[in-house]
């Protein structure tokens, strides 16, 4: 074995988006079928995340919304493409992705949820504090009478230098 090669066995995770045609109760044996690849091609599931229904930014196979999950786990480098051929060819999953990512530990992910759970609330915070801009922006416009505006309006047709 070369000095810059380690003997662990590579980490992986994987987003995979479920069709629409499936209800919520079919989605459960469809996770299960993946994990159950993964584990039959000598790999072993570490993380699973369900990430609910999203809608699509355009249609997948004439899919507007998909099922997303996400799933880490070990396996052997030379297996990771017959592993995404199987899932290529699956007709319940809509598009998958998979990449080498480091191993993170239950701490690393907890910490990363919250950095993501903190971003969202900032924006949040900002989405709010633009929102009372207009609104304060809004209030502090007089709302025109119509008495005035019919009097304006008056004055100009009065005028001879309308053309």
């Amino acid at each position: 074995m070369a000095k810059n090669k380690s003997n662990k066995t590579p980490h992986y995770e994987m987003l995979y988006i479920i069709s629409n045609k499936f209800t919520e109760d079919e989605l459960k044996p469809i996770r299960e079928k993946v994990s159950k690849t993964i584990t039959d091609n000598g790999g072993a599931v570490t993380y699973s995340e369900e990430w609910g229904k999203k809608k699509f930014t355009y249609p997948i196979e004439h899919f507007h919304h998909g099922y997303y999950q996400l799933v880490e786990f070990d396996l052997e480098a030379d297996k990771v493409a017959g592993l995404d051929r199987t899932f290529r060819l699956s007709n319940e999953i809509l598009r998958h992705m998979l990449v080498a990512k480091p191993v993170r530990s239950a701490e690393e992910i907890e910490a990363e949820k919250r950095a993501a759970e903190k971003r969202v609330a900032k924006t949040k915070e900002k989405e709010e504090k633009e929102i009372k801009k207009e609104e304060k922006k809004l209030e502090k416009k007089k709302p025109v009478d119509l008495k005035d505006l019919d009097e304006k309006l008056d004055k100009i047709l009065e005028t001879d230098d309308l053309l």
